[in-house]
């Protein structure tokens, strides 16, 4: 298993494989389905987001409420094909990693290439084990979509799947 630290280096990047195991400790932005239509908005209109899209990590899930003295509630995976008419541009536009699960399209495995990023699966269902792993939990974006803001996560021990790398592999 590969420990990494975030945000990834280029050098990072190009030694992922496809179906390695790897845990995550750093930054990782949330944002769902809202977020990134909201973000998308801002970009046409050619508005400055409120947090930098260069080599950051976007993981797709809406943290639960945190229990007493917890940064975070439970914070499992979404769905990651629902962002696939928005994951290319943000590749483009310097995202460096993406988490989720499931896969996505043939658009978003060719910009995970053209721009050297990757694709990292978590698991579904495991939504606790996931908010155990948020050190620190701060909305730093749309807060009027609650769960669906963008939340800026502090994570440590992060366990994910390297789902597709820089290189063209895929475990799907």
């Amino acid at each position: 298993m590969k420990n990494l630290q975030l945000p990834l280096t280029e050098k990072d990047v190009k030694n992922l494989r496809a179906g390695e195991s790897v845990t995550l400790s750093g930054t990782v932005l949330t944002a769902r389905d809202c977020a990134h239509k909201r973000i998308a908005e801002m970009i046409k209109k050619g508005e400055s987001l409120p947090f930098d899209l260069k080599g950051a990590v976007i993981y797709y899930a809406g943290p639960c409420p945190a229990k007493p003295n917890s940064p975070s509630g439970s914070c499992g995976p979404t769905t990651s094909a629902r962002m696939d008419a928005f994951a290319p541009s943000l590749l483009d536009l310097g995202l460096g990693a993406i988490i989720g699960k499931g896969e996505m399209s043939d658009d978003v495995r060719e910009a995970i290439k053209r721009n050297a990023s990757v694709y990292f699966a978590a698991i579904g269902g495991a939504g606790a084990l996931y908010g155990n792993a948020i050190k620190k939990s701060e909305c730093i974006a749309f807060e009027d979509l609650l769960s669906e803001a963008v939340y800026k996560l502090e994570v440590e021990n992060f366990p994910a799947v390297v789902a597709y790398d820089c290189n063209g592999g895929s475990i799907y």
